[in-house]
């Protein structure tokens, strides 16, 4: 019986020991990893899987998970990785100083894991095909060059920045602008390639936590094309912080690739506002969108699409960055002005750049908003965002709270008393899209109205009869309530609380004096590749 006792106990304390020991070790090697990480100069990424067949650019050996480097492409496993880490330089987002000005670079050739259907800048054929660890790619000009056909003078030659060129901040400009700052000379001018006619520098400026979370892939991508010190995590670092920037390059070239939600869009812009405000008009930067949000009205509006889900390569991003046109976006204040004799505190004041609203969807967003601070980790993925959203709006059919709003409110459009009809919602546009992608103020497109525009200085007013109706208008089932278009607009909630909104963010509201003035413009650039007949329209004059 002892002998079976023991070999028992034995079988039992075995497997446990062992996954003690495995989780140790396991533990051990990550806290190594990540000691690695911290210290290391290379942008390094762990995966358990990689996206395509991968090499380790130490042993050669073919690899399921390991490590990347986020802004030379560098690949290792784990085994191999210190010494990866101190072998292999990562691109340098500026060059060490040699006492004179440089004005080129040559490639920073990484060997192996090449992407796929690249082709040998000199024989023109495919590289990266054969299944081991081969051909060479330039970190800066993305040239892939074959194991054969590299000789020394690629090795040695001037890097041209390849395709991107004009986007691109060379590492060599960053050090000698810095070395111009220490001796106090602001003569940027003569300093390649400032001088260049066409250099149109772009900062990247993406939120990881918009949305579907694409963020934190796209500011890999964008670190492999551009110079890494062009691209920001807008949840390490503010857009004011970032933007300074801009006061380094030449005035009136820089463009700002926006990547999240009209939200993020909005905090950018007021950022810029604050350029303003500091005396730094001339560094103004023109902002494209890349839609990672819920909703992406803004997006929508400037020719960018309704949502980026990744069908679009970043490189065609880029593409479409660099073709747009620069065209300009009004800007309002909203000021809330609580009812009050003994009222001592100070208006609320926001800045619009898509619509306000007063109503049924502005509880729908309320509603969701309450919602996702309770449980943010449901709320990762746009088509989830959409279901909430549709759930409020089917319970607001029945329940219909916001019923008899003409009799709780006044309307004033430019100072002239609007008589409402029974409505439930009210909705003051600056963009054509509202909704998530719906044109609000043409409706079904049967009744001749002027078109909306978002850079005349004039605000679309309209009702709705509640949620049932904003889903008929969605699908053009519907026409809105049209109360007028007006470059002022006053609102007066005279009883009771109602949900109200601006750009997506909901509050909710007692009785109060809600007044719309033009604040100022924004630089937007608006992509023309996407456009619908639409959207063609609303632009002609």
């Amino acid at each position: 019986d002892w002998r079976l006792a023991l070999w028992t106990l034995f079988s039992v304390l075995l497997p446990v020991l062992i996954t003690a020991w495995c989780s140790f070790q396991r533990s051990r090697r990550q806290l190594l990893i990540r000691d690695i990480f911290r210290k290391s100069k290379h942008d390094w990424h762990y995966t358990d899987l990689f996206g395509q067949p991968s090499y380790c650019c130490v042993c050669a050996q073919h690899m399921l998970r390991g490590a990347f480097c986020g802004c030379c492409g560098l690949r290792a496993s784990e085994r191999c990785l210190k010494k990866a880490d101190q072998r292999f330089v990562c691109k340098e987002i500026m060059t060490r100083g040699t006492g004179a000005a440089q004005s080129s670079i040559p490639h920073h050739w990484v060997r192996g894991n090449v992407p796929l259907c690249s082709c040998c800048v000199v024989c023109k054929q495919q590289c990266g095909t054969q299944p081991k660890l081969c051909d060479y790619r330039c970190a800066w000009c993305q040239y892939t060059v074959h194991d054969e056909c590299m000789v020394d003078c690629l090795k040695t030659e001037e890097c041209t920045f390849g395709e991107f060129k004009d986007l691109i901040i060379p590492p060599y400009y960053l050090s000698t602008i810095n070395q111009m700052r220490k001796d106090k000379k602001t003569n940027y001018e003569k300093v390649v390639p400032y001088c260049r006619k066409h250099w149109m520098p772009v900062i990247i400026l993406a939120n990881t936590r918009s949305g579907n979370n694409m963020g934190e892939t796209l500011l890999g991508e964008f670190k492999m094309l551009l110079n890494p010190v062009q691209v920001f995590d807008l949840s390490k670092i503010a857009p004011a912080k970032a933007l300074q920037l801009c006061t380094l390059l030449p005035c009136n070239a820089v463009r700002v690739l926006v990547c999240g939600g009209d939200g993020t869009v909005g905090w950018v812009l007021d950022a810029i506002d604050e350029m303003k405000i500091k005396g730094q008009e001339q560094y103004i930067p023109q902002v494209a969108i890349l839609p990672l949000g819920t909703g992406n009205d803004l997006s929508n509006t400037l020719g960018w699409g309704a949502g980026y889900a990744g069908e679009v390569p970043v490189e065609q991003i880029l593409r479409n960055v660099m073709e747009a046109d620069g065209i300009k976006l009004d800007r309002w204040k909203v000021q809330v002005t609580n009812k009050g004799y003994y009222n001592l505190r100070k208006p609320k004041v926001f800045t619009m750049n898509n619509y306000f609203s007063i109503g049924p969807d502005a509880l729908m967003a309320l509603n969701f908003h309450a919602h996702r601070e309770k449980t943010p980790s449901l709320f990762s993925s746009r088509i989830i965002n959409k279901a909430v959203y549709f759930f409020y709006g089917t319970k607001d059919c029945l329940v219909q709270e916001c019923k008899d709003l003409n009799k709780k409110v006044e309307l004033e459009l430019d100072g002239e008393r609007i008589e409402l009809p029974n409505l439930e919602g009210i909705i003051v546009l600056n963009i054509g899209y509202w909704g998530g992608g719906c044109r609000l103020w043409e409706g079904m497109g049967d009744e001749p109205y002027p078109l909306a525009r978002h850079d005349d200085g004039l605000l679309e007013v309209v009702g709705v009869h509640g949620s049932f109706h904003c889903a008929q208008i969605q699908v053009k089932l519907a026409n809105p309530v049209r109360l007028g278009q007006a470059h002022t607009v006053r609102l007066i909630l005279k009883s009771s609380k109602m949900p109200m909104q601006v750009d997506g963010e909901p509050w909710a509201q007692g009785p109060c004096t809600v007044t719309i003035t033009h604040k100022t413009h924004a630089l937007m650039l608006y992509h023309s590749g996407e456009q619908t007949d639409d959207d063609a329209s609303s632009l002609s004059e």
